[in-house]
């Protein structure tokens, strides 16, 4: 015990000492390992630990490098470090600066004074061949990224270093690397609207927890105190053994240890699990409460059901920023929801190139992926709340190709609180091309 115990400590250490490096400082495990004298495992295992702190980054062709830790709100930004990755490029200087976020970039394929309008501070110059090009960029603030493969001089370099801004070089060409960066930009803006567990737990105070070892009694006193009606159980090392309830607690005397009712191995999530994911766990697992914990089980937060959904709700309610789509959305754009005569929900569409196959009909998961989405928005129009996919049960009657107008008609089987049973009928000329039997389950009800 003695011995985990000084490990413990050693991994503390280890994170202390990479938090107190300076920023764009490179991180050998090795030499970490050497100058901590512990083993490669354990300074392996505390650099990973501080990645996922988000106070150090590891890229390809990189390596580790510490960074400033950013919050979550402008994760939708690159740094430098985020382009070279993305366009596989190498560095050839500046490398300090590779943390810093990239404002905007231009490309360099005009005069020099009408280039230099274009560039600031912050922004990346995308250019080729051209080192007159390369030192004036740096010295306006900009950072360099060199297409086609070529270097620069060292003259060029040593500057780079001294101001702190990274010169890369990319073996694609111009127009590659600024359709490489504007996917990861992108595909930023989606992760930005992914609300994640992080974004709750912010802010919030220390949870409440106990000890194996702790009586009925101190339950009672520490829920009284949070408001929660569960609360983790941690062990020496802050790491979740388990959880206890009022429920488990009315069993005991005050004065008897929880340990009796413990409930041992608890469902967990980290700062990184979606809300969608945390209320579906919950909600198929038949629980309302989450320890929130790093990747030792160490505990950082809890979160409950309510608080998840209402999150959710609040972000749902907030105007949206940017137009910023999945492929879900591009999938329904073309569809539009109609009322029958009889007053019942209908959607009409058409099959965009982008649905089908090489063959020219429609692909089949696109195809299941129309149905569910038409299942979902229907029982969420119906009911007002949030559904998940259950089971699907799937039917192919006739290919339909592009261009091809069809029309959803979904029939609600069976509904209460909990569930929706649909049948989706997918229509092309009066006939049918497809149906399904979907069972949805709502993630705002245990």
């Amino acid at each position: 015990m003695q011995e985990h115990e000084e490990s413990i400590t050693k991994h503390e250490q280890l994170l202390q000492h990479i938090e107190k490096l300076k920023i764009g400082s490179k991180i050998s495990v090795r030499k970490l390992a050497r100058q901590m004298g512990v083993s490669e495992g354990t300074a392996y295992r505390a650099v990973k630990e501080a990645e996922n702190m988000g106070i150090v980054v590891t890229r390809e062709r990189i390596g580790t490098v510490r960074i400033e830790k950013r919050p979550r709100g402008i994760s939708d930004q690159l740094t430098f470090a985020d382009v070279a990755e993305i366009v596989e490029g190498k560095v050839l200087g500046g490398g300090s600066g590779l943390d810093k976020t990239l404002v905007k970039y231009a490309i360099g394929a005009m005069k020099m004074d009408a280039m230099m309008r274009y560039v600031e501070a912050g922004s990346l110059l995308i250019v080729g061949n051209r080192e007159d090009a390369h030192s004036l960029a740096l010295e306006h603030g900009a950072a360099v990224l060199i297409t086609g493969g070529f270097g620069t001089s060292l003259e060029v370099k040593a500057l780079a270093d001294e101001r702190g801004l990274p010169i890369i070089s990319s073996r694609h060409d111009t127009f590659t690397v600024a359709s490489m960066i504007n996917r990861a930009l992108f595909d930023r803006m989606i992760k930005k609207k992914i609300m994640l567990v992080e974004d709750i737990i912010a802010g919030k105070p220390k949870p409440g927890v106990l000890k194996a070892s702790s009586m009925a009694a101190d339950f009672y006193e520490v829920a009284e105190k949070t408001g929660y009606l569960r609360l983790a159980v941690v062990d020496e090392w802050n790491r979740v053994i388990g959880i206890v309830g009022r429920k488990e607690i009315e069993e005991l005397q005050e004065d008897q240890p929880i340990e009796k009712v413990l409930i041992r191995r608890p469902i967990t999530a980290t700062l990184q699990t979606s809300l969608a994911s945390a209320a579906q766990t919950m909600m198929w697992e038949g629980i309302d409460f989450l320890p929130i914990v790093d990747r030792n089980r160490k505990l950082i937060g809890t979160v409950t059901r309510r608080e998840v959904l209402q999150a959710m709700r609040d972000a749902q309610q907030e105007p949206q920023a940017g137009n910023v789509e999945t492929f879900d959305h591009l999938i329904w754009n073309g569809f539009a929801e109609e009322r029958d005569e009889d007053g019942g929900i209908v959607y009409h569409g058409f099959i965009t190139p982008q649905m089908a196959t090489d063959l020219g009909n429609i692909s089949e998961g696109i195809l299941i992926s129309v149905m569910i989405q038409a299942a979902i928005r229907t029982a969420r129009l119906l009911s007002g709340h949030d559904y998940v996919l259950d089971n699907i049960s799937t039917y192919f009657l006739r290919p339909v190709q592009i261009e091809d107008a069809i029309v959803i008609r979904p029939i609600v089987l069976e509904s209460s609180r909990r569930t929706y049973k649909l049948e989706i009928e997918i229509i092309y000329e009066n006939m049918p091309v497809s149906k399904s039997v979907l069972t949805l389950q709502s993630i705002d009800h245990g």
